[in-house]
């Protein structure tokens, strides 16, 4: 089939602005990102080339080996607990709490969502001061008080919380959106043939939601890597540095350090941890692109 010179043209007109927008704030900005990554810039002074030495710094900066850590640490416990409990949540309120009740509590769900994470951050940190609400919550059990952000590793345990909360609301209303896709007639026949609703939940819900399970672990993933509000607000990477993070690594390097080429390859080497991962969950999942 031969297409007409004017209509391919025109074709060509309709996707010019969307190509451009995509040039002027991806494409170019990555080309630079790369560029910056083996030059020695401070923004004032013009970028000087220095080749592999910011990759070979990395290879001894104790912060980016801690940033790493910490990082996946902070997906390996994120992803999973976020994505179980929305996904619990949207089964719980598409079998029990369809009608008002339910759309109620989606929307109390949904709140953290739409706060920023600076706002959430904050309460958050209020609630686990060592006399905060938390730890008064505590006492009254008698259970010791907790040094919530002061504590090497309860203070990644507080910043896992803080996201968690913020996140459940969003993935709830995909799992739900998800749940609702399914064919009823698959939840009636298998409640004829005497299936109990945590029966149904492992043998129809989880299968059909494959693909949005999915796109729930990768959108989880990517948010998790990129954490920075929520660290920076709450505990500055500290104590010490066992909530740094590869972004926190990055805006100290550019914005306190100046270093724009050295912060320029850590985001390389995000970007790269990024594709691996993204590479490893399509393995794991498999290919649901024709699901």
């Amino acid at each position: 089939m031969r297409y007409r010179k004017e209509d391919v043209i025109q074709s060509y007109l309709y996707i010019l602005p969307s190509f451009i927008l995509i040039c002027i704030f991806s494409l170019i900005p990555i080309a630079m990102n790369i560029f910056f990554s083996f030059t020695k810039y401070n923004i004032i002074k013009p970028p000087q080339l220095v080749g592999l030495k910011n990759y070979i710094r990395m290879l001894s900066d104790p912060y980016i080996t801690s940033s790493i850590i910490n990082t996946i640490v902070f997906t390996l416990i994120t992803v999973p607990l976020q994505t179980i409990t929305s996904l619990v949540f949207a089964h719980l309120i598409a079998e029990y709490f369809r009608g008002k009740f339910g759309d109620t509590l989606k929307s109390a769900l949904f709140i953290p969502v739409i706060a920023s994470s600076v706002l959430v951050g904050t309460l958050w940190s209020i609630f686990l001061e060592p006399h905060g609400p938390i730890n008064l919550f505590l006492e009254f059990l008698h259970i010791p008080a907790v040094n919530w952000l002061g504590g090497k590793y309860t203070s990644m345990i507080s910043i896992c919380m803080a996201t968690i909360w913020k996140n459940v609301g969003y993935f709830l209303v995909i799992f739900y959106a998800g749940v609702l896709d399914i064919p009823k007639e698959r939840y009636e026949a298998a409640q004829v043939d005497g299936a109990t609703p945590w029966q149904r939940f492992f043998h129809i819900t989880l299968p059909g939601l494959s693909s949005v399970t999915y796109l729930v672990v990768t959108l989880g993933t990517i948010w998790s890597f990129q954490i920075f509000d929520m660290v920076f607000t709450m505990t500055g990477g500290g104590p010490g540095m066992s909530t740094v993070t590869l972004v926190l690594t990055i805006y100290n390097s550019a914005f306190k350090g100046y270093n724009m080429g050295y912060a320029s390859a850590i985001a390389l080497l995000l970007f790269a941890l990024v594709l691996f991962t993204q590479a490893i969950q399509r393995k794991v999942f498999g290919d649901t692109d024709n699901e």
